[in-house]
């Protein structure tokens, strides 16, 4: 299974139209569109995942019109980073 970003979704877009759209491409797992916590209201962006079909729906979808907005599909990348955020890492020892 293949979790995919959506950005610059039209702010009317919902749930079910992302589902909609990515199911002609293969089988969606589920989609989401963020929303704001205090408004409610569309960030922007979601997220789907796919259990087959992933990599068509990038290729066909990212740059495609939906609702007059060119879609930016792909991977998305995984919350977790390393470092501790930290740059350059490592360090803790005296300095002279």
């Amino acid at each position: 299974m293949k979790k995919l970003y959506v950005g610059n979704l039209a702010w009317a877009v919902a749930d079910e139209d992302l589902q909609s759209l990515f199911s002609e491409h293969g089988s969606v797992a589920s989609a989401s569109v963020i929303t704001d916590r205090e408004t409610g209201r569309s960030r922007g962006f979601g997220f789907v995942e796919m259990e087959d079909g992933a990599d068509a729906a990038i290729e066909a979808l990212n740059g495609h019109d939906f609702k007059g907005r060119a879609l930016r599909v792909n991977e998305a990348q995984s919350k977790e980073r390393s470092g501790g955020g930290r740059p350059g890492g490592g360090g803790g020892g005296r300095r002279f």
